[in-house]
């Protein structure tokens, strides 16, 4: 696999999990976030190492992602909505390669070897990881925490 870095905007839940998960097993990440490094939750910490946009706009943060990465991952559980929808929406519309990883206690396997897959073919280096912040989803942060986890492993090994 050839990843070599993954980036996130940020916000609560499957971002911030994503960037923890990589500073935790220091592996490179990054990404860009909002004039002010705002968030659900207030400013964003400046253990993240994100880049601000002169943009106070989530839409902008979330485009800036999307273009300056090989592919998306957007991990959830039930219908996409709001900005997770809008990643879905604008990734497929610019002809980046996204890939749903829809939770599931009975699938969660095959789905990560699917994942997997996926990086292999579309040989991703940079990899923006999306999602549901934690007020739209209570488990969004522990299980992009531990598919995070399983994926820089998975590289690693």
């Amino acid at each position: 696999m050839t990843l070599q870095k993954i980036i996130s905007g940020g916000q609560t839940g499957v971002d911030r999990a994503a960037l923890d998960a990589c500073l935790e097993l220091n592996f490179p990440c990054g990404g860009w976030c909002t004039a002010g490094r705002s968030a659900e939750d207030g400013p964003i910490s400046l253990r993240y190492p994100l880049v601000e946009l002169q943009s106070p706009y989530y839409d902008d943060r979330t485009r800036r992602n999307i273009i300056e990465s090989d592919a998306t991952l957007i991990i959830s559980k039930g219908k996409l909505s709001g900005g997770t929808l809008l990643t879905a929406n604008f990734t497929r519309h610019i002809g980046k390669p996204v890939f749903i990883f829809e939770l599931s206690p009975f699938f969660i396997d095959n789905t990560f070897d699917n994942l997997c897959d996926f990086m292999e073919t579309y040989q991703v280096s940079t990899l923006n990881i999306a999602g549901p912040r934690a007020s739209q989803w209570d488990k969004a942060y522990e299980s992009a925490y531990h598919i995070v986890k399983l994926l820089i492993k998975h590289v690693r090994q």
